[in-house]
């Protein structure tokens, strides 16, 4: 679930945090109105809680996998979710880089698109990683959540067997899985960003 999640919402809210970067004011693309429209869809998304936001789209979540129950219904608000997510991540990420970089592709004749996939993006790299870091660990949390709607994972475990049946070795258990996942992820991200910046 997370895994399915995170591939879709990353390519969606990578594509999404390109978009905001370049066409904002006076970068390589820009254009009011994309940026314009853009900006407050993703600053509504961004506010509204999970549990909220899996409810409220349940009819566009049947729609698109054709149930509102299960793992795959989740997958569905868990994008909707994170994806905005991901897009302001990766838009803060691209604007670390210096300008001068992309002034100095632009004055050697580098396309647009050239300068996006061949210099704005290989110089935030360790940085973006970061960003898929703490967008994974969101999701972590978030399909934790998803358990509501039977989504099963361990969010499932700690609401059926946990908290219904007042089991507190189970939901110590739950806690601490989420805890080593967490740090695992974390300590990852950590490593390959550093790495990525050595290169």
């Amino acid at each position: 679930m997370v895994f399915l999640s995170l591939v879709f919402s990353a390519i969606l809210g990578i594509l999404l945090g390109v978009v905001l970067v370049v066409t904002r004011k006076g970068h390589i693309l820009e254009c009011a109105w994309v940026f314009n429209l853009l900006n407050p869809i993703i600053n509504i998304l961004r506010s509204i809680p999970f549990i909220i936001l899996m409810v409220a789209i349940i009819p566009f979540t049947r729609w698109i996998v054709g149930s509102a129950v299960g793992m795959e219904a989740a997958v569905v608000p868990l994008v909707v979710y994170a994806a905005p997510y991901i897009a302001r991540l990766i838009e803060n990420s691209l604007l670390e880089v210096d300008p001068g970089i992309i002034e100095a592709a632009d004055s050697m004749g580098a396309s647009k698109a050239q300068i996006i996939f061949r210099f704005l993006l290989p110089e935030a790299k360790g940085s973006l990683i970061l960003s898929i870091t703490t967008a994974t660990i969101g999701l972590v949390g978030a399909t934790a959540m998803a358990g509501a709607i039977g989504a099963g994972g361990i969010g499932n475990v700690a609401i059926t067997y946990g908290y219904q049946r007042f089991d507190d070795a189970t939901m110590v258990i739950t806690v601490v899985l989420l805890i080593v996942m967490v740090q695992g992820l974390q300590s990852l991200g950590n490593i390959l960003a550093r790495n990525s910046r050595r290169r």
